[in-house]
């Protein structure tokens, strides 16, 4: 009986930790912009900056249909840090990127630095194409027609 509750203890301490990793692979782990910036620098890692609104659309769209995909997610996580920006709410960020309409996204260098930005809905695919471009620095040498060629 003993033995019994501690294999039975032992399985669900194992499928609890193995739980909260698939659930925190699940989603995008969304910064701060300031944080985001600062984590960006130590890590080394470009950033993903998207700009957004609570009563835009296309930005729920985006939420829905791009940011729940599974490969997107993973590769998101992995090669980039993603900062998440409310327009109204910050409007001086909005302003400084020259945000015209929502949702608008840019990508930067490890410092912030600005790359390349691409305004309204993006599909999980092209997004990840994007991103992939951009991780790999394909973007200093190709255009992204030329890198979706080689790809």
């Amino acid at each position: 009986m003993v033995r019994r509750l501690f294999w039975n203890g032992w399985i669900l301490g194992w499928l609890v930790v193995f739980g909260v990793q698939a659930a925190d692979a699940a989603e995008i782990r969304w910064m701060k912009y300031e944080e985001g910036l600062a984590r960006a620098n130590s890590d080394h890692k470009k950033i993903f900056l998207n700009f957004h609104a609570e009563w835009c659309g296309y930005c729920t769209k985006m939420n829905k249909e791009t940011f729940t995909n599974p490969a997107l997610i993973a590769y998101m996580n992995e090669h980039f840090i993603p900062i998440k920006v409310d327009s109204d709410k910050e409007p001086q960020l909005a302003q400084r990127y020259r945000v015209q309409g929502l949702p608008t996204s840019w990508f930067l260098t490890d410092k912030g630095e600005q790359i390349a930005n691409q305004p309204g809905f993006i599909p999980a695919d092209h997004l990840l194409n994007m991103l992939k471009y951009v991780s790999t620095d394909s973007y200093k040498t190709l255009s992204f027609k030329e890198f979706l060629k080689k790809k």
